[in-house]
């Protein structure tokens, strides 16, 4: 008959399969982060070589693209592997579904990316056209981070995926960001659209950055704070406001663009850093929980071979249900008797059934209130997710029914809750409250 003990232990072996396949979904994480950077700054020399479209581009533009270009392809190829090795077996339940829809599409940007190439080098697309494109095989490859993070189990790497998403969805604004202004400088002339989605790309990149803050472990704080470079905020920000305050088909000086590309490169060189060390904090986490879960196994696999142990929990079920724990406190939640917490026996050789028995109850509700536990703070991390999930989706429902575009729906969304005093999730929820009663839109 089994006993409560190897309920127990069954759970935990679940706990372990879901904290291995968390590590292997870490280094996907990890895999995926390094092909966004290198994509990330073939897009911005794209841009370079694609904006001044009436001079022939320079030699060592040519030679820096194809560089990058190749070093994409070896990131690429690292994480097409990284999908080969996801067993698609074992996540064929809970988040499967959609983490492996997410990987299709992102495989089917891949597979079109050479194509992309080859306009580029032949400046058959403009820079907005290429841009478009990269961004949107971006958004892909960040939608499987999305995924990661919120289909994490275990709270503390909750945490850490929900703070690692948001710094590459601020980077990747902020890549967004070093592409247009790049676009605008080498072609000399200022544009107000594209002057707007500069403005509406920081502000996006801070609330980011910001999320990510909330969730940053002190030792990412602490590198944040050591790359912090004034000279480089204050020369960006100089940057910004000559190419956004610049008058509608006002001049611009075509000089500043390759200044503009490093400057921002620098910054989200700066980013990258901070990206690996989550990244590496995120790895160790998962690999030091595991461990600790398999200590915790063996330690109740001794105390289910010691002496008299299953016997006495199959003879006398009730054993001390309902009296008072033996640590004397008021509630049944105990810690782990020292001996089985060290692997060791959990009784001497005489027989103490009422002793053992009371310590597997201990075990017991120690699990519970620990998963009690760790479901209330996931619920507080992914709010964080379910926020940017309502948010996004509000702006869809207002670009399908008001014909705007992304940047106008979010900063209509943001003024609403101006307006109203609210948070931005709030009018967020409320809109969407109303799809149902909306007129549908025309196809």
């Amino acid at each position: 008959m089994n006993t409560g003990l190897c309920f127990l232990m069954a759970a935990k072996r679940c706990e372990i399969a879901e904290l291995a396949q968390l590590a292997r979904t870490s280094e996907l994480v990890n895999t995926t982060g390094r092909l966004v950077h290198a994509l990330q700054r073939e897009r911005g020399l794209s841009n370079l070589y694609l904006a001044a479209a009436d001079t022939p581009p320079a030699p060592h533009l040519q030679v820096a693209l194809a560089t990058q270009v190749e070093e994409s392809r070896a990131m690429e190829q690292a994480l097409r592997q990284g999908f080969n090795e996801l067993d698609t077996e074992r996540l064929q339940r809970g988040h499967g579904a959609r983490l492996f829809s997410r990987i299709a599409y992102v495989l089917h940007g891949l597979d079109a990316l050479p194509r992309l190439r080859q306009l580029v080098a032949g400046r058959t697309w403009n820079a907005q056209q290429a841009t478009a494109a990269y961004v949107k095989l971006l958004a892909g490859l960040l939608s499987v981070v999305f995924e990661a993070a919120d289909s994490a189990h275990d709270p503390e790497v909750s945490r850490a995926l929900v703070a690692l998403f948001n710094l590459m969805q601020g980077k990747e604004f902020a890549g967004q960001e070093r592409a247009t202004g790049s676009a605008l400088f080498a072609a000399g002339r200022a544009q107000a659209t594209a002057q707007q989605h500069l403005l509406h790309l920081i502000d996006s990149q801070e609330r980011c950055l910001q999320v990510f803050s909330d969730f940053a472990s002190p030792d990412v704080h602490a590198l944040a704070r050591q790359q912090e470079n004034a000279h480089d905020l204050a020369e960006l920000e100089r940057l910004r406001r000559i190419v956004c305050t610049a008058p509608d088909g006002g001049a611009l000086d075509r000089t500043l663009s390759p200044t503009w590309f490093e400057c921002c490169t620098r910054r989200m060189d700066e980013l990258r850093a901070l990206e690996e060390r989550l990244a590496q904090n995120l790895e160790t986490l998962c690999k030091t929980q595991m461990a600790a879960a398999q200590r915790e196994l063996r330690a109740w696999e001794a105390l289910q071979a010691a002496p008299h142990v299953a016997p006495d929990l199959v003879a006398n079920p009730q054993g001390d249900f309902f009296e008072t724990p033996s640590n004397g406190h008021h509630t049944p939640f105990g810690p782990l008797p020292q001996a089985v917490a060290q692997g060791g026996p959990a009784v001497s050789d005489r027989p103490q059934a009422p002793q053992v028995s009371r310590s597997v109850l201990e075990l017991v509700h120690e699990q519970s209130q620990r998963l009690q536990a760790m479901a209330a703070e996931l619920d507080t991390v992914r709010a964080s997710l379910n926020e940017r999930k309502l948010i996004e989706r509000a702006k869809g429902l207002l670009m399908a029914h008001r014909q705007l575009g992304e940047d106008e729906a979010h900063k209509l969304l943001r003024q609403t809750a101006m307006a109203q005093n609210r948070r931005i999730v709030d009018v967020a929820e409320a809109l969407l409250s109303m799809a149902n009663v909306l007129p549908p839109t025309a196809r």
